[in-house]
């Protein structure tokens, strides 16, 4: 039997930003490519592929790419939810779910991240429980620091990147 504790986790950060910002750094693109992904494709219903400063929408699915990885490596999913303004959900990596809220408390801009659903690896080495986490907490860093005007932390050489492989 599977083990709840290891199935569902929340990362709370804070930004000295305002909510449209932080929803926009999310939701579209852009946003997106600017702290998180090398690159960033969400297609409508439709199949068109939407533009960078497009915002994205409820069953739009999407292909992402990251820094340091070549094409053939890729997470694919789809928006389950989006209110347009500070609530998004999305499918994600072993088909687990990812909600991200978007609040204002005492003067700050709060984002709580919550990803739940975690399938159970029989492999330690492959567990998405910790790998996500563990993500997750270095791209919230990496998004209150460009969004804070500071430097954006990703390594984007993949030569680098490649041989730490």
């Amino acid at each position: 039997m599977a083990d709840e504790r290891w199935s569902k986790f929340k990362i709370t950060a804070d930004f000295d930003t305002d909510v449209r910002s932080i929803y926009q750094a999310w939701a579209t693109p852009a946003g997106l490519e600017s702290w998180f992904l090398r690159q960033a494709d969400f297609f409508a219903i439709a199949g068109r592929l939407r533009d960078k400063d497009e915002f994205i929408k409820k069953e739009d699915t999407y292909t992402w790419y990251w820094h340091g990885y070549d094409d053939t490596n890729f997470e694919s999913g789809q928006v389950l939810e989006n209110n347009g303004t500070d609530l998004l959900k999305f499918t994600f990596s072993g088909g687990s779910i990812v909600t991200i809220d978007i609040q204002t408390k005492l003067g700050l801009t709060i984002v709580e991240l919550t990803q739940e659903n975690i399938p159970e690896e029989s492999d330690p080495a492959k567990n998405l429980y910790v790998q996500c986490q563990t993500g997750w907490v270095f791209y919230l860093a990496n998004l209150k620091s460009v969004i804070e005007g500071g430097k954006d932390l990703r390594n984007k050489r993949f030569d680098l990147a490649s041989s730490f492989k």
